[in-house]
This record gives structure tokens, sequence and C-alpha cells, in this order.
């Protein structure tokens, strides 16, 4: 069973007479027609994000491929950020901790500020954090592709804004993605709260 509730589609399925809530499916989705079996059906297709392509700290080339297969977490985010950032990262640290040891999870963390973020800095960023290996990795590239993706695909806020603190207004969003590239949670990364909920959600979407 689907039900729609304000732009968001929650399945359940029936389990020995219970229904066993799934994570929903954000965006809007499109209704496609497909032939199976010599037979006319319509399918509900759910918005992925799309191919991209970035630098990492270790200027090495990241594209969704290297998330095939994976459940990941996205956030936007920039080094010199003195608002909601340094809390962001604190929280995402836990996320890390949590799952860093488990192969199917990985954190990618775009900067939106690429001209000052480049790869060294993201690489001195992430080692101040404690952060190493591949599971969590910080990218940089071009800006308008990062605004773009962070926008009409991880709906997020990712602008620059001369009127706010440091110059650019972002999201504090925590974005969880399925292994189809599904967005399937959106989390106030800004709160204990909303991290302890999508530590949740990830062991819910791990199983399915």
């Amino acid at each position: 069973m689907k039900l729609y509730i304000m732009g968001i589609f929650v399945q359940t399925i029936m389990i020995t007479g219970c229904e066993t809530k799934k994570l929903p499916y954000y965006g809007e989705p499109e209704v496609v027609k497909k032939v199976v079996d010599g037979k006319e059906t319509e399918q509900t297709v759910y918005p992925t994000i799309p191919d991209f392509s970035f630098i990492n700290e270790d200027k090495e080339v990241v594209t969704e491929k290297d998330f095939k297969g994976k459940v990941y977490v996205a956030d936007f985010f920039f080094v010199t950020c003195p608002t909601i950032c340094p809390v962001m990262k604190k929280n995402m640290l836990t996320v890390y901790k949590e799952y860093k040891d488990n192969p199917d999870v990985k954190i990618l963390s775009h900067t939106i500020d690429p001209e000052h973020d480049t790869p060294e800095i993201l690489k001195k960023y992430a080692t101040d954090l404690g952060v190493n290996g591949k599971m969590w990795q910080f990218v940089t590239g071009d800006k308008e592709k990062i605004y773009d993706i962070g926008q009409k695909h991880y709906m997020v806020s990712a602008l620059e804004d001369s009127s706010q603190a440091g110059g650019y207004i972002h999201s504090g969003a925590f974005v969880l993605v399925d292994k189809e590239r599904h967005i399937r949670g959106m989390y106030d990364g800004t709160t204990e709260d909303g991290t302890a909920k999508l530590i949740k959600d990830l062991a819910v979407l791990l199983k399915e």
C-alpha cells in the first residue's frame, strides 16, 4: 500500500496482519507506462540523484559510480562557515563513527565555496575532524554544478548570498539517499534529535 502525504510517498508492507512502515520517497513521482509480458502497465518512478563528477580531498574524481549499491548521506557546507557548519560537522561525526566500519554506507559533503575550498583545504579540514579513508568524502568542483545538484536534486539551499554570514546561504539538512539514488530522508543536521533520527533510519534503509 502506498500513501501520498504532502508530496512524500510512504510505502507500507503487510506482514502477518501488521503494517511495517518503510522510509518515504521524496520528490514528485512520475507515472510511466511500460509493457510487461505483452501487457501495458503503469509504474511509479521516483526522482533520482543524477550522474555527477566532483573532486575530493585527495584530488581524485568522485562520481555516482563510487556510490553504486551504497546508502549514503549528503550535505552542503563550506570550510569558513561561521554559523551552522561546525555544528553540522560535529553531528555528522556521530554518524561517521556509528557507520564507518559498514561498507554499505558512505557520506558525501559538498563545499559551496569551491574557490576557497580546494582539495588541499578540504584535506586539512577532514584531517582536523579525524576523518580518514573513503567512507566520508569532501568534494569540490564547478560552482554552478554544485548549486544545481543541491537545489534541484537534493532539494536543499546552496547559493551565494552576500547578505548572509560568510557570504553563502545553505541548508542544514542531512539527506539520506538509497542504493537506487532515491532520496529517502531529510534531517536537521544542526540538532542532536535530527542526527539520532538519521542514524535510526539508516539502519531501517539498510534492511530494505
